[in-house]
């Protein structure tokens, strides 16, 4: 970090080559990078393309995300509903927005631009650390000319919590109540459950009236519009890009078809045991954020005096609030 303090920008890739097309593709890399308080992961994707090429944000492009640091996986994301003829908002933009991390675009027809900001929270020790990176494009609904794709690091001394995006558990539903257990991986000690993303398998909630049931903290089921209410989504809380609807700024929803996003305050003690109400045989898959204390330590040298916290749990918190 250049004996920095604060907040730091390092730029990890940049290529024309690594962006989606007309049919799905994956692209895999490694790069190295600086050593310091990694507190997040930035993704500035373009592309030049034909007309309704993606129909609402360009995160429904990517059907599936894999980021390592020096041999340990610390973002395992997979989208249940993806390609660039999904006119709803992306799972992965909803899911990052919820987390504390950031999914913004420049809403357009024909030229796009988006960020994906993905917080991890990691310690790149002394010397050259090595991030991997898989990266699956679910194919666009019309041809992509041309685009940039840039990876960058964000460092900050003020990083305060760790974050991993554990491999989601898939669940064969059918239409029943059924007990669901959503395995959790020992991974750093203190680890706690920030919260858990469901995605079905269709941009449906197919959903009963008891909804799903988090066992060690309510006696009852709570229905979908229910769960909505206190994780913020009903408040206008899903923003994303659809330039059919407007090419000057996001749009807001109060929900992602087939997705929800549920905190679960830093649960610990092992596996999270759900019940859930399905009204249809369905796949859905079950994926975890598991945070722990990480406490960034400041270097000699010009540093900043005002400090930008990167905390996951509080910024879950703060859309219940």
């Amino acid at each position: 970090m250049n004996g920095s303090n604060g907040i730091y920008y390092t730029k990890i890739r940049d290529d024309t080559t690594s962006i989606p097309a007309a049919g799905a593709t994956t692209v895999s890399f490694g790069e190295n990078i600086p050593m310091g308080a990694l507190e997040s992961i930035v993704i500035r994707l373009t592309t030049v393309n034909t007309t309704n090429a993606v129909l609402a944000d360009m995160g429904n492009l990517i059907s599936n995300l894999r980021l390592t640091l020096n041999g340990t996986v610390f973002f395992d994301f997979r989208q249940a509903v993806s390609g660039g003829d999904n006119n709803n908002p992306s799972s992965i933009g909803y899911f990052l927005n919820s987390i504390g991390g950031r999914s913004v675009e420049k809403p357009s027809d024909l030229t796009k631009e988006a960020y994906f900001v993905i917080p991890c929270g990691l310690q790149v020790d002394q010397g050259v650390g090595r991030i991997e990176t898989v990266l699956g494009y679910a194919a666009a609904a019309a041809a992509v000319a041309s685009g940039t794709f840039q990876m960058w690091a964000r460092y900050n001394t003020a990083t305060q919590t760790s974050t991993v995006i554990a491999p989601a558990t898939s669940f064969t539903h059918a239409n029943a109540i059924s007990q669901v257990v959503v395995r959790i991986p020992e991974l750093s000690k203190g680890q706690v459950v920030s919260g858990v993303l469901v995605q079905n398998d269709t941009p449906q909630d197919e959903l009963g009236s008891q909804g799903i049931r988090i066992m060690t903290q309510s006696a009852y089921g709570l229905d979908i519009d229910f769960l909505r209410c206190f994780n913020g989504d009903l408040m206008n809380g899903v923003m994303y890009a659809d330039d059919d609807v407007s090419d000057t700024q996001l749009t807001y929803a109060q929900e992602v078809a087939g997705t929800i996003f549920i905190p679960t305050f830093n649960l610990v003690g092992g596996d999270l045991i759900l019940q859930v109400d399905s009204n249809a045989a369905t796949t859905r898959t079950y994926t975890p954020v598991l945070v722990s204390a990480y406490n960034a330590r400041e270097q000699a040298g010009t540093r900043q005096t005002v400090s930008v916290a990167g905390n996951t749990s509080k910024a879950i918190l703060d859309h219940v609030e």
